[in-house]
């Protein structure tokens, strides 16, 4: 019988496993560029197409988010700033509590509401990168980076997927972009640590979602190292209007879905 239910559980290898496997390699890829983005690519894809349900998804880019970032973190450490990274990482934990548990009360009641929400925070996402930020004349007081993480966390709770928002405010501080990458990374990786820690907690870390990413992590470890020794022929802002584009859509074709079955219910 055990067997059994890990066969049931377990994908097989077909087209729709292919499709996962392309995104989180690309995602992995654009992640170890520009500092984030595969939680966001990963999520928008994979959700709006419906190859997985969001808890499972969400937990298995928690788990390749946090694997890439410590992969693209190799020789940046130094770069990380701590002061920025610390306030941010002090508003995670109540942040990603809150939209965990948000997400956890949507899927159960209103699931047509939470894939609106993850249409609607996606192409939001996607608006945001097309947005150069100007960096601000003095960086962020201890408030604000605060109010910054636990935003963030919310977002990490409910979809494992923060970048847009952490990024815009990220290099919008007055510093290099060396720092702003590395601590990023960071933050993520925090981001990620803690919430899988919170599904392992919760009973959720199913062998579905194990064996996702277990498959997932040679295709985003590959990615990773990709993005750091074969830099984008094109500049980065190029990359990413051309992944804003497609957020874009991918965001607007998962608002009109989820209005059209919340109408239907």
């Amino acid at each position: 019988m055990a067997g059994g239910r890990v066969w049931q559980t377990a994908p097989m290898f077909d087209v729709p496993l292919l499709i996962i496997l392309l995104v989180l390699l690309f995602g992995s890829y654009v992640q170890a560029v520009a500092g984030f983005a595969l939680g966001m690519i990963a999520v928008a894809i994979i959700g709006g197409l419906r190859l997985m349900d969001i808890p499972t998804l969400a937990a298995m880019v928690s788990f390749l988010s946090m694997l890439n970032a410590a992969l693209s973190l190799q020789g940046s450490v130094q770069h990380i700033h701590r002061n920025l990274l610390f306030w941010l990482g002090v508003g995670i934990v109540p942040g990603l509590l809150l939209g965990y548990w948000l997400m956890l009360y949507l899927h159960g009641s209103a699931l047509w509401l939470l894939e609106l929400c993850l249409g609607l925070f996606i192409t939001v996402g996607g608006l945001s990168m097309s947005i150069r930020p100007r960096s601000w004349p003095q960086q962020s007081g201890a408030p604000f980076t605060w109010s910054m993480g636990v935003v963030g966390g919310v977002l990490g709770g409910l979809f494992s997927a923060s970048g847009p928002l952490l990024g815009w405010f990220a290099y919008s501080q007055p510093l290099s972009v060396a720092v702003i990458r590395a601590t990023l990374l960071s933050y993520f990786f925090l981001t990620t640590s803690a919430r899988t820690v919170i599904v392992f907690f919760d009973g959720s870390l199913t062998t579905s979602v194990l064996v996702y990413a277990g498959l997932g992590a040679p295709v985003v470890v590959l990615g990773a190292w990709l993005g750091r020794r074969f830099p984008p022929v094109v500049s980065e802002q190029t990359m990413k209007r051309g992944v804003f584009m497609l957020l874009l859509l991918m965001g607007i074709w998962i608002c009109f879905s989820a209005i059209g079955k919340g109408l239907m219910d």
